[in-house]
C-alpha cells in the first residue's frame, strides 16, 4: 500500500470547480480555467497566481497556454487569447451555436469542437473563422491534429489537398471519429466500429495510428491514412475516459477505476493499476511512473512496470480533473476549486534507483545467460564428437 502524502502549498484562489490546467511549453507558467467564469495564471518558480482573466459571461470549460498567450472556451459560446503579461483579452472567437468544450492550437490555428456538432478553425491572429466542420450527428467532444506531410507519400495525396497538408481529427458523442482536410473542411474519412461516445483521441502520427477511447468500455486502434480499423482493446469494464501514449505503451484509465497499459504492437494487456476508488479522470506518465487522478478526490503514483502504488496523495475534496508535472512538482487541479502542488522529489529518486538496479540486475542475468549458451554449446560439441557426428 502507498504512502500518504501532503501539498506543499494549496492554491484556493478561484470560486468555483477547476475545470482544466494547461502548462507553457517552456515551462514557465500554468493556467487554470474554472466554474467561476475565469481563468488564472500561476508561476512555477513561486506558485504565485500572476494573472486573472476575466470576461466570459459563463463558466471555462478548457484552456491552453502558450509561452505567449493563453486561450480559454467557455459555455457561453465563445474562445478567449489573452496576453499572458497584461491579462488583457486580445482576441474574442464568436460563432459557435453551444458551449464550446475543447480547444487545440497548432501552428497559426486554432481549432475549437463543441456540443452544437461543429468543429471550427481560426487564424490565432486574425480572430477571424477559416474553417468549419459540420458532418457530425452530435457534439464534437475531442480533438487532435497533424500533418499529411508526417503519414502521407507525396503521391498518396489527393490533388486538392497539396496546398494546405493540415489535418484536424474530431471525436464525437455519435460513436464516430472524422479526419476532415483544414483547408477544404472536406472530410477525409470516417471510423465507424465504436458503438459509444468517443471521449478521448492520441495520435502516433510517425507510425500512423490513431487510438480512441469511448463509453463502449472499448480503445480502438485506427490507420489514418486508410481508415482501418487495427485493433480492438476490449477489457475495461467502464467507460475509456484518458489516453497517454509512451513509447508504444498505451495507457488507458477508465470508469471501472483501473488503468491499464497495452503494448501497442501486438494489443497486449501488459498491466493493471488499481487501488482507486472512483472513475480514474487523469493520468500522466513521467520517469518511469505513473500519475492519476480520481473521482476518489486523490492522485496517486504506481510504478509503470511493476503497478505497485507507490504514493497516494490525499487533501482534494472533489474530482481531480487534470494533472501537470514539471521540475518534479506534481500538480493537480479539482472541481473543489483548488490547485495543489506535490513535491514528488522522493518517488521519483526512488524510482530510479529501482531502474538502476533493474538495469543491473538483466545485465548480470544476461551474462550468465552468455555463460550458459557457452557452456551447453561446448557441452553439445562434446558429445557430438563422442558420438562421432
Amino acid at each position: 500500500m502507498g504512502n500518504s502524502g501532503s501539498a506543499v502549498k494549496v492554491c484556493t484562489d478561484h470560486q468555483g470547480g477547476i475545470n482544466w490546467l494547461s502548462l507553457s511549453p517552456d515551462g514557465q507558467r500554468l493556467l487554470t480555467g474554472s466554474e467561476d467564469g475565469t481563468a488564472r495564471l500561476w508561476s512555477t518558480a513561486d506558485s504565485q497566481c500572476h494573472g486573472h482573466f476575466q470576461g466570459h459571461e459563463s463558466y471555462i470549460t478548457f484552456c491552453h497556454l502558450e509561452n505567449e498567450a493563453a486561450f480559454t472556451c467557455s459555455a457561453d459560446h465563445t474562445i478567449r487569447k489573452w496576453d499572458v503579461v497584461t491579462g488583457q483579452c486580445l482576441a474574442i472567437y464568436r460563432g459557435h451555436t453551444s458551449i464550446v468544450n475543447r480547444i487545440l492550437v497548432a501552428k497559426d490555428y486554432l481549432f475549437s469542437g463543441s456540443y452544437d456538432r461543429t468543429a471550427r478553425c481560426w487564424s490565432v491572429d486574425k480572430e477571424k473563422q477559416i474553417q468549419e466542420f459540420r458532418g457530425h450527428r452530435n457534439c464534437v467532444l475531442t480533438l487532435a491534429h497533424y500533418s499529411s506531410r508526417d503519414v502521407l507519400e507525396e503521391e498518396d495525396e489527393e490533388e486538392e489537398e497539396k496546398v494546405s497538408r493540415d489535418l484536424l481529427v474530431t471525436g464525437s458523442t455519435d460513436c464516430t471519429v472524422k479526419v476532415w482536410w483544414v483547408s477544404s473542411g472536406r472530410c477525409y474519412q470516417t471510423l465507424l466500429g465504436h458503438t459509444g461516445a468517443v471521449l478521448c483521441l492520441t495520435l502516433d502520427a510517425p507510425n500512423r495510428e490513431l487510438f480512441s477511447g469511448s463509453t463502449d468500455y472499448t480503445i480502438r486502434t485506427w490507420n489514418i491514412v486508410t481508415g482501418e480499423q487495427l485493433k480492438v482493446f476490449k477489457e475495461h469494464q467502464g467507460s475509456v475516459i484518458c489516453l497517454e501514449l509512451v513509447n508504444r505503451h498505451l495507457y488507458s484509465g477508465s470508469a471501472d477505476r483501473t488503468v491499464k497499459c497495452w503494448f501497442v504492437d501486438t494489443g497486449e494487456r501488459i498491466q493493471t493499476y488499481k487501488a482507486h476508488k472512483h472513475s480514474v479522470s487523469t493520468l500522466k506518465y513521467h520517469a518511469g511512473i505513473l500519475f492519476t487522478g480520481s473521482g476518489d478526490a486523490c492522485a496517486r503514483a504506481f510504478n509503470s512496470r511493476s503497478g505497485v502504488l507507490q504514493k497516494i496523495f490525499r487533501g482534494h475534496k472533489f474530482i481531480i480533473n487534470c494533472i501537470q508535472i514539471h521540475n518534479e512538482l506534481l500538480y493537480t487541479a479539482s472541481h473543489d476549486g483548488t490547485l495543489r502542488i506535490w513535491d514528488i522529489r522522493g518517488i521519483c529518486k526512488r524510482n530510479k534507483r529501482r531502474l538502476k538496479k533493474d538495469r543491473s540486475v538483466q545485465g548480470r542475468s544476461s551474462q550468465k545467460g552468455s555463460l550458459s549458451r557457452l557452456f551447453n554449446n561446448k557441452v553439445g560439441c562434446m558429445i557430438q564428437q563422442e558420438n562421432g557426428e
